[in-house]
């Protein structure tokens, strides 16, 4: 059976003394997008934090290619092949496009493939390629957040993990980011993200959990979740019929 890029086991974390999951486990394979969704206070960001080291865990573990990572620091998941984008503050507003890229492979020493990486980056995002010299802040909502997942992938990730990448982001510029997340696990590199627009998520991913004050109480094929009436009804917000 295949290792997982990523699987949580028994994970009990939160802040302080505050323990906001309760048990979790979850696991994410090569070539998936696996969402998290669940009404506000759920702890899906928490479970993103808690993996990549931002937030207090307190038991159960986190394994990376079957390798327990508990207690690593963010900057050594990185280098491992963890990349991470934060709902906030994920770009440097005051660059350029560009150099918005050259930052997300400031760990790197192969400088020689860097502009053909950075290439590639422009044929995924080719909204990108134009604004390449334009500085990050002139940007739209939709645009800063292709080019904070285009800065994460200049790193060269083996895995993705995203905490609501679509946050107050318009219909339009919500598709176009999800577009972008399919051509991104098709280019190789699976994708775990925590995403409050529940329908977009089970329509763009493969697998899903849905989280509810901190447990997991449903998990499977997005397609299933999504097909789940009381699901829908009681915990997206969805109209359906009887």
């Amino acid at each position: 059976m295949e290792t997982p890029v990523i699987e949580v086991r028994d994970l009990v974390a939160g802040y302080g003394k505050l323990q906001v999951l309760q048990g979790i486990s979850i696991s994410l394979s090569d070539g998936e997008i696996v969402s998290l969704i669940g009404p506000n206070g759920s702890g899906k960001s928490t479970l993103i934090k808690s993996i990549v080291g931002l937030a207090k865990v307190f038991s159960g573990h986190i394994l990376y290619k079957g390798v327990d990572i508990l207690g690593f620091r963010t900057d050594r998941l990185a280098r491992l092949g963890i990349g991470y984008v934060p709902q906030l503050s994920n770009i440097f507003l005051s660059l350029s496009v560009e150099e918005n890229l050259e930052m997300g492979a400031y760990a790197r020493s192969d400088g020689r493939s860097l502009r053909n990486d950075m290439e590639a980056i422009y044929s995924l995002f080719p909204e990108l390629k134009g604004r390449r010299k334009e500085r990050a802040e002139n940007l739209s909502g939709g645009e800063r957040q292709m080019l904070a997942l285009a800065r994460a992938l200049m790193g060269r990730p083996k895995v993705l993990l995203l905490d609501e990448p679509t946050a107050s982001l318009s219909p339009k510029a919500t598709a176009s980011i999800f577009q972008c997340l399919k051509r991104i696990r098709d280019s190789g590199t699976p994708i775990l993200l925590a995403e409050q627009n529940a329908l977009k998520a089970l329509e763009s991913s493969d697998r899903c959990y849905l989280l509810v004050a901190g447990k997991c109480i449903a998990e499977g094929p997005s397609e299933d979740i999504l097909g789940n009436k009381d699901i829908g009804r009681l915990y997206l917000g969805l109209r359906v019929g009887a």
